[in-house]
C-alpha cells in the first residue's frame, strides 16, 4: 500500500471512529430519552387511575346515602382499599421530581381524609342517625377536599404532560441528530472508498509498465510455482482428510485403545477408554493395577504381575484376544474383556511403547453363559421327559395295586402298615416324577386369565401357617385389574416353594415380601437374557432377606437336584419346577441376590386378555358305571391294572396293545362308548392320530386320554388343546372314576 492510501485510510478511520463513538453515546442517549417518555405515560396512567377510584368511592358513598343499598358500600370498600396503594405506587413513580412528591405528600393526607368522611357518612346513615349526618353535612367539609384533591392531581397531570412533551421533543432531536451522524459516517464511508479506488487506480497505473516488463521472465518461474503449489495443496488435503478419519475412527471406537509408554504412563486415549476401564492420558498403568482384581478368563485363576497385557506388550510380545476379567475394588460389576497388542518401536529398533486395544466381551459372554446354561437345562429336560413316561406307567401299577392293597388288609394291620408305606413311598415318587416333569416343561398346563393380586392375596393367607410368625409377609400389589394367562394351580405351587426356600434362607426369621407390577421387556433386555420375548409381562416379584446366593450357586439354582441345604432337607427340585412352569406358560424368570442381603426372584408371566376367567367347578364324586370302556394301552402291567380296575367300578372293557389292534378291532364293528388311550402307543399312530381315525368313523366319539408326560400330540405351546381331557399317571382309583365319568358326559 502506498503512503497516500495510508494517510487517507488513517483519517478515514480516525474519523468513523469519532462517527461511531458520537453514535453509540447518542444512541444510549435515545434510549434512555424513551425510557424517560414511557415512564412518565406510566405516571399520567396512575395519576388518572387515581383519580378514577377517588370518584369511584366518592360516587358509591353518595349512591349509599341515597339508597341505602349494600352493593354501594361494597364498591366503596373495594375503592377505598386501593386509593392508598395506588398513592404509595404514584409517590415511588415520580420520585425524581421533587416538586411532584412535595405536592402529592400534601395531597395524599387530604385524599384519605376524604375517604374517611365519607366512611362516617355511611356509617351515620346506616345507623339512621339523622342529626350526626347533618351535623356533618353542616361542615361541607367532602366537597372542599374532594376539589382540593382533584385540583391538586390535574396540577401534578399538567406537570407531567409538560415533562412529557419536553421528553418526547429532545427523544426526537436525538433520533434526527443520530440519523444524520448515520448518514454522515456513510457518506465518509463511501467518500473513502473513491478516494481509495481513485489511488489504487493510479498505482496499478504506474505498476502495470514494470509488471508487463517482468511478465515474460516470470512466466516459466511463474508456471512451475504454480505445478508445486498445486502438487503441494492436494497433498495437504489428502493429508488432512486422513487425519480427520483417523480421528473421527479413533474417537468413534467401541474398543477401548490405549498408547503407553515404555515406563506405561499413558499417552493417548480414545472416549471407549476412558468410559470403559476409567483410564485416560496422564495416569499410570501400573497404579490403576492396585484399583481392582485381574483373573484369567477362568475368572479363578488370578493374573500375575507378569502376565499383565501391559507387561508382555512392552517386552515385545504380539498377542490377539487374550481374556481376562477385572473385578474392581469399588464394588462396580466386572468386566470380561479381550485384549490385544502391539508395541511401537522408534528410529533404532527399540521398544518405545505399545498400543493396547480392549474389547469388552461382558455382554457377549453373559448371553453366551446363559444360551449354554438354556440348553443344559432344556437337555436335562428332554432326557427328564423321556423316562418319566415308563416310571410313571410302573407308579400307576404300583399306586393303583397298594391302594387296593391297604383297602383288603383292615384285618391284618401289622401288614396294611405295610401296604401303606409302600403306597407313601410311591406318592413320594410321583410327586418327584411331576416335579421333573414341570422342569422339562412336559406338564399339562390348563391356563387361564388369573387376576394376578386376588391369587396373591389367597396365597399370602396359605402361607401364613406354612412359614411360621418367624416370617414376616407383605405384599406390594400394584394397583388396578391386572391378569396373567397361567395355571392357577402351577402358580401356587411355584410361590409356595419359593417361599419356603426364602424360609429356609431365614433361619432367625425375616420378611417375605411378593410384590406384583406390569412391566414391558424391550429390544435391549431380550438381547441380553436368552430366550426372551420382547413385549408387555405381569411381573411377579418374591423376595427375603436371607443369606442370599452367590453368583455360581445362582447359576446352578434352576438344575434338578442342585440344593444347598443339608442332606434330606430339600430335593433341590423346588425353583426346577418354578423354572419349568414359567418357561412353559411362556415367560421369564429372574434371579436378584447378594450374599448376605437377601435374594428377589421376578416372575414374568404372560398377560391375560379381557376379565380373568371363573375358577372351575370341583368335579362331583363319581363312582362306577354299566358302559364300555376301549383301553389302549401298550404296557401289559398297566393295561391289566386298568381293565381290572374299571372292571371293579363295573364296566366293561376291550384292551388293545397299540393303534393298529385297535383300529382293526373297531373297523370291525367292536362296540363301545369310550376310548381311553395312552397318548404314546406303538402301532404306527399316536393316540391323538388314533381318536382322529376313529371319528371320522364314528363321529360324536368320546375320548379321554392318558400319559406319564405330554408331547405334541395333544399339547401345543404347553397348553392342552381345547376340549381334550387328559389322566395324567399315576392315578388313583378315584381319579379314574371321576374323569370316566366326565369324559362320558354326566
Amino acid at each position: 500500500m502506498i503512503p497516500t492510501q495510508r494517510v487517507i485510510l488513517g483519517a478515514g478511520l480516525a474519523i468513523l471512529l469519532i462517527i461511531t463513538a458520537a453514535s453509540i453515546a447518542l444512541d444510549v442517549k435515545s434510549r434512555s430519552d424513551t425510557t424517560w417518555v414511557s415512564h412518565t405515560v406510566q405516571v399520567l396512567k396512575k395519576i388518572s387511575d387515581l383519580r378514577v377510584l377517588l370518584r369511584r368511592a366518592e360516587s358509591a358513598a353518595r349512591g349509599y346515602e341515597i339508597y341505602r343499598n349494600q352493593a354501594f358500600s361494597d364498591e366503596f370498600e373495594a375503592a377505598h382499599a386501593q386509593i392508598a396503594p395506588a398513592l404509595a405506587s404514584l409517590k415511588r413513580d415520580v420520585r425524581d421530581n421533587p416538586d411532584q412528591v412535595a405536592l402529592l405528600e400534601g395531597t395524599e393526607p387530604l385524599a384519605l381524609r376524604r375517604m374517611e368522611v365519607a366512611a362516617a357518612a355511611m356509617r351515620l346513615r346506616a345507623a339512621n342517625d339523622d342529626a350526626g349526618i347533618a351535623a356533618l353535612q353542616g361542615k361541607a367539609e367532602g366537597r372542599g377536599l374532594m376539589d382540593t384533591v382533584m385540583g391538586n392531581l390535574d396540577q401534578l397531570s399538567t406537570e407531567e404532560e409538560r415533562l412529557l412533551t419536553a421528553r418526547s421533543q429532545d427523544s426526537r432531536r436525538t433520533g434526527i441528530v443520530l440519523l444524520g451522524i448515520d448518514v454522515a459516517g456513510a457518506l465518509v464511508i463511501l467518500l473513502l472508498v473513491l478516494m481509495v479506488m481513485r489511488e489504487s487506480h493510479r498505482a496499478q497505473s504506474a505498476l502495470k509498465s514494470t509488471l508487463e516488463e517482468a511478465t515474460a521472465a516470470n512466466e516459466q518461474l511463474e508456471a512451475a510455482v504454480a505445478e508445486r503449489t498445486e502438487h503441494l495443496v492436494t497433498a495437504h488435503d489428502e493429508l488432512r482428510l486422513s487425519v480427520n478419519v483417523l480421528q473421527s475412527t479413533f474417537r468413534s471406537m467401541a474398543e477401548a485403545v490405549l498408547v503407553i509408554d515404555i515406563e506405561g504412563n499413558v499417552l493417548l486415549s480414545n472416549p471407549a477408554a476412558e468410559r470403559m476401564l476409567l483410564h485416560r492420558a496422564g495416569m499410570n498403568l501400573r497404579n490403576l493395577r492396585a484399583l481392582s482384581d485381574v483373573f484369567h478368563g477362568d475368572g479363578v485363576t488370578p493374573l500375575r504381575a507378569d502376565e499383565l497385557p501391559s507387561t508382555r506388550v512392552l517386552r515385545g510380545e504380539h498377542f490377539e484376544a487374550i481374556e481376562m476379567i477385572v473385578r474392581p475394588h469399588s464394588g462396580n460389576d466386572p468386566r470380561h474383556l479381550m485384549i490385544s497388542g502391539r508395541p511401537m518401536l522408534d528410529g533404532q529398533g527399540d521398544i518405545s511403547g505399545a498400543v493396547l486395544v480392549y474389547h469388552d466381551a461382558t455382554t457377549s459372554r453373559d448371553t453366551e453363559r446363559q444360551l449354554h446354561q438354556s440348553q443344559k437345562l432344556d437337555a436335562i429336560g428332554k432326557l427328564t421327559g423321556g423316562v418319566a413316561h415308563d416310571f410313571n406307567n410302573m407308579l400307576t401299577v404300583i399306586s393303583g395295586n397298594t391302594e387296593t392293597l391297604v383297602a383288603s388288609l383292615k384285618q391284618q394291620p401289622e401288614l396294611q402298615r405295610v401296604a401303606r408305606l409302600i403306597d407313601d413311598a410311591a406318592e413320594r415318587c410321583a410327586e418327584l416324577i411331576q416335579h421333573l416333569l414341570a422342569f422339562a416343561r412336559k406338564q399339562p398346563l390348563q391356563p387361564r386369565n388369573v387376576e394376578i393380586n386376588t391369587a396373591i392375596t389367597d396365597i399370602a393367607k396359605l402361607l401364613r401357617p406354612t412359614l411360621g410368625e418367624q416370617i414376616q409377609i407383605e405384599t406390594v400389589l400394584e394397583q388396578g385389574p391386572m391378569t396373567a394367562h397361567i395355571d392357577p394351580s402351577r402358580l401356587t405351587n411355584a410361590v409356595l416353594n419359593m417361599a419356603i426356600n426364602a424360609r429356609d434362607a431365614m433361619p432367625n426369621g425375616g420378611k417375605l415380601l411378593l410384590e406384583t407390577h406390569r412391566v414391558a421387556l424391550d429390544e435391549a433386555y431380550a438381547q441380553a437374557n436368552a430366550e426372551v420375548v420382547p413385549g408387555p409381562y405381569v411381573m411377579l416379584a418374591v423376595s427375603d432377606t436371607g443369606t442370599g446366593m452367590s453368583t455360581d450357586i445362582q447359576q446352578k439354582a434352576f438344575e434338578p437336584f442342585f440344593t444347598t441345604k443339608e442332606v434330606g432337607k430339600g430335593s433341590g427340585l423346588g425353583l426346577s419346577m418354578v423354572y419349568g412352569f414359567v418357561k412353559q406358560s411362556g415367560g421369564h424368570i429372574k434371579i436378584y441376590s447378594e450374599p448376605g442381603h437377601g435374594t428377589t426372584i421376578k416372575l414374568y408371566l404372560p398377560p391375560g386378555e379381557g376379565a380373568s376367567d371363573a375358577a372351575a367347578a370341583t368335579p362331583p364324586q363319581a363312582e362306577g358305571g354299566a358302559e364300555t370302556i376301549f383301553v389302549v394301552e401298550d404296557d401289559p402291567l398297566v393295561r391289566n391294572f386298568v381293565t381290572a380296575q374299571l372292571q371293579g367300578l363295573g364296566y366293561k372293557t376291550v384292551a388293545a396293545a397299540d393303534s393298529k389292534a385297535a383300529l382293526e378291532l373297531i373297523e370291525a364293528g367292536q362296540a363301545f362308548d369310550l376310548l381311553f388311550t395312552d397318548v404314546v402307543i406303538p402301532g404306527g399312530m399316536s393316540g391323538r392320530e388314533l381318536a382322529d381315525k376313529v371319528a371320522a368313523l364314528r363321529p360324536g366319539l368320546k375320548v379321554l386320554y392318558t400319559s406319564g408326560y405330554t408331547d405334541n400330540a395333544i399339547v401345543h405351546h404347553g397348553k392342552l388343546d381345547d376340549g381334550v381331557l387328559l389322566l395324567t399317571k399315576p392315578y388313583r382309583r378315584n381319579q379314574l372314576a371321576e374323569m370316566i365319568r366326565k369324559a362320558l358326559g354326566d
